[in-house]
């Protein structure tokens, strides 16, 4: 699926970035991220796919979206109350096997349960890490 940027897609040696592998685009606070995350939803959307968007950051622009070329009318959005709830989300589109393309924005918006529910001072050390490590796993033997 392309970049949307030529010099990107060149860069990438095959003309974008490969389906059916989990990508993370990496980098610091308003660097671009979402913007090249929403690009790739656009060019997917433009050779036919089925995007979806996981807010897990609940900050998604339609308006802005609409700018760089996505069809929101035709773009599965989802806001995840937890962690959990987002990756269970992703799970099952890809066991639809009907999508294209899933951003989820941001993977440290992906806050798990038991962090929002514990109170405050409650150590929750190492929660998040699991419960990645446990969704990469199972998303990847998918």
């Amino acid at each position: 699926i392309s970049t949307g940027s030529l010099g990107l897609d060149i860069a990438l040696g095959i003309g974008g970035v490969p389906k059916g592998r989990i990508i993370e685009i990496y980098g610091p606070e308003s660097s671009g991220k979402t913007t090249l995350a929403t690009h790739i939803v656009a060019e997917a959307q433009k050779k036919g796919g089925i995007a979806a968007i996981i807010d897990a950051e609940h900050a998604f622009d339609k308006y802005y979206a609409q700018k760089l070329g996505v069809d929101v009318e035709n773009l599965l959005i989802s806001q995840p109350d937890n962690g959990e709830q987002g990756l269970e989300i992703a799970d099952n589109l890809i066991r639809s096997g009907a999508i294209d393309v899933i951003v989820i924005d941001s993977v440290a918006a992906l806050v798990p349960k038991g962090e929002i529910e514990g109170e405050m001072g409650d150590s929750k050390m190492g929660l998040q890490a699991r419960l990645m490590s446990q969704a990469l796993r199972k998303l990847t033997g998918t």
